[in-house]
C-alpha cells in the first residue's frame, strides 16, 4: 500500500488537503502519482483563481497520459509551488512535501468534513 499520511484529508479522486487555519494546501496522492507514472508536466492554476469543489483545475501529464486534478474544496488559489513547472517529478518523489499544488483559501471549511480520513482512504486504493 502506498504512504497515506494520517494528519490529511482525502478526495476519493486522489487529491490531499492538509489544513492550517483556513488555508488549504493540495496536492495528488502517492497512490495517484503511482499509478501516473513519471509526471513530465503541470499545469498549475492561476493564482487568484475561485474554485469549486470537484472542479477540474489543474492537469498533470506523465508519460502515460494527462490527467485532470479536482478541487477538493471551495476557495481561492492563493498560492502555486513554482518548483512544479522545471521539476514536475516533485511529485513522484515527494508527493506530499515538495511536490505539493497549490494552497487553496478555503470558502466553506465545513466542506472538509466531507473528505476521507486516512483510514477511509487506504480502504479506497487497496
Amino acid at each position: 500500500m502506498s504512504n497515506v499520511p494520517a494528519n490529511l484529508k482525502y478526495t476519493e479522486q486522489h487529491e490531499w488537503l492538509k489544513l492550517d487555519g483556513d488555508v488549504a494546501t493540495i496536492g495528488i496522492t502517492d497512490y495517484a502519482q503511482g499509478a501516473l507514472g513519471d509526471l513530465v508536466f503541470v499545469e498549475l492554476p492561476v493564482k487568484g483563481k475561485k474554485v469549486k469543489a470537484g472542479d477540474s483545475f489543474v492537469v498533470v501529464e506523465s508519460v502515460k497520459a494527462a490527467s485532470e486534478v479536482y478541487a477538493p474544496i471551495s476557495g481561492e488559489v492563493i498560492e502555486v509551488n513554482e518548483a512544479l513547472v522545471k521539476s514536475p517529478e516533485l511529485i513522484n518523489s515527494a508527493s506530499y512535501e515538495g511536490g505539493w499544488i497549490c494552497k487553496i483559501k478555503a470558502s466553506d471549511k465545513g466542506e472538509i468534513a466531507k473528505l476521507l480520513d486516512s483510514s477511509s482512504y487506504q480502504k479506497l486504493a487497496a
